[in-house]
């Protein structure tokens, strides 16, 4: 039958309406997910069915107009052979797309298939039509003479069929992955660190595992790849030690818990109450940890760095901290009466504890002065350490000076002197003058 024939023509007229019946009612639902968007969004399972619903909406429009379509022309005895492919083609586009909607969700939100989900969508679905209009042995066909390699039997259909095996080899593993490590999350029992080392060592060998089937699926030789592993390995010795060096660095710390999500670290390598690069942990990466400071600011810090140089972690088993204050008073003061002062100005501070207490020391007699501390505890160092350092010195500041205690400044006395006349040594003079006896 011609393409220009009556029959023909009426069946692209329909096909053309369920085309534009759908965009309109894609934009009906699209306004009105919209609408209902802005008076509150659902959460959880909820909102993956509604997202699922408007994607899936024009597509089960278009679908629902051509079946009344070809009820309509079946009960007029008309032809039907092209309704019946569009429909089929209709419904594949149906189930592929929410196929791929189902395993984003899958995935998670933070999943690759977000950016790449149009596109595997069209892929698969040209890929279904070719195959549901008879097409797909021509293609076949025509990309098996298509040689990549000359005088090698390594063809361009060999090459897709290879990424659409491993792929999808890929892809099972990974959800595989992405649910064992849910599961494993949800252990209680362990802590934080050994769950995220478990789940990341476990989806790195699945996927792995996934690469491999695949690769040996596709038809490829898995023994011939003995030469790209040896490369791997020469190139981890010279050009990849360092990263390499992080990943391993990384399962180290997972297992021996000294660093774990939530965790305040500074990397200074100095001790006592410094505060400079101090920050929180929020994720252990394969290659890396994440440091958020005071400031907002993230630092990427190579897990290497963590193994091999000293950090001073705040929380690893206690997280109280205790702050030494020093100060200096006048020799003119009662060292008693300024350590009452000190007590006195960390009393009432709500973050300072009171078990154990605050203590007061007399340290040093010094050159200009006497040099006094206040100690103190807190128990939040990840709310900051020197927003309490500032608020006890104000308090001492105000207490020293309303009752006349001195806080010394270190001056030096500058004397000129003038020169002495200088003296010159003269010889003693004779008292008498020698004569001869003749």
């Amino acid at each position: 039958m011609r393409l220009t024939s009556p029959q023909i023509l009426t069946e692209v007229i329909a096909i053309a309406c369920a085309g534009l019946i759908a965009l309109a009612g894609a934009q009906f639902v699209k306004a009105w997910h919209k609408r209902h968007a802005d008076v509150g969004r659902p959460e959880g399972w909820q909102a993956d069915v509604q997202e699922g619903t408007v994607i899936v909406a024009p597509y089960l429009v278009a679908l629902i107009v051509l079946l009344i379509v070809r009820a309509i022309l079946g009960s007029l005895h008309g032809h039907t052979a092209a309704i019946d492919t569009a429909l089929q083609l209709t419904t594949a586009l149906v189930l592929v797309r929410l196929g791929v909607y189902l395993l984003r969700v899958m995935m998670g939100a933070d999943s690759w298939i977000r950016t790449w989900e149009n596109r595997i969508t069209l892929a698969l679905w040209l890929t279904m039509s070719f195959s549901l209009v008879g097409w797909l042995d021509v293609v076949e066909s025509t990309l098996s003479h298509i040689n990549l390699i000359p005088g090698k039997a390594f063809s361009l259909w060999a090459l897709l069929k290879g990424v659409v095996i491993v792929s999808a080899f890929v892809i099972i593993t990974s959800l595989i992955a992405r649910a064992l490590e849910k599961r494993v999350m949800r252990a209680q029992q362990l802590a934080v660190s050994t769950r995220i080392g478990i789940s990341k060592f476990a989806y790195f060998i699945l996927v792995s595992i996934g690469a491999m089937l695949g690769i040996n699926q596709a038809g490829v030789d898995v023994t011939t790849l003995n030469v790209l592993t040896g490369a791997i390995g020469l190139g981890l010795g010279f050009g990849l030690q360092a990263i390499a060096s992080n990943f391993v660095s990384g399962f180290v710390l997972l297992i021996d818990k000294s660093i774990k999500p939530g965790d305040v670290i500074s990397f200074t390598g100095h001790t006592g109450t410094s505060t400079e690069n101090f920050g929180w942990v929020q994720e252990l990466r394969g290659r890396y940890v994440v440091v958020r400071d005071r400031d907002g600011v993230e630092t990427l810090v190579p897990n290497q760095n963590l193994i091999t140089n000293s950090v001073i972690n705040w929380s690893y088993s206690d997280q109280r901290v205790r702050i030494r204050l020093p100060v200096v008073i006048s020799y003119d003061d009662d060292p008693e009466f300024a350590l009452k002062l000190l007590f006195d100005a960390v009393a009432n501070h709500p973050r300072i504890l009171h078990d154990p207490p605050p203590v007061t020391r007399l340290m040093a007699f010094e050159d200009y002065g006497m040099r006094i501390e206040v100690r103190f505890w807190i128990a939040d160092p990840m709310n900051g350490v020197n927003n309490v350092r500032s608020d006890v010195n104000r308090a001492i500041w105000r207490l020293f000076k309303d009752n006349g205690v001195k806080i010394p400044v270190a001056q030096r006395e500058l004397r000129m002197l003038e020169p002495l006349p200088s003296r010159h040594f003269k010889p003693p003079e004779k008292t008498g003058v020698d004569q001869d006896d003749d």
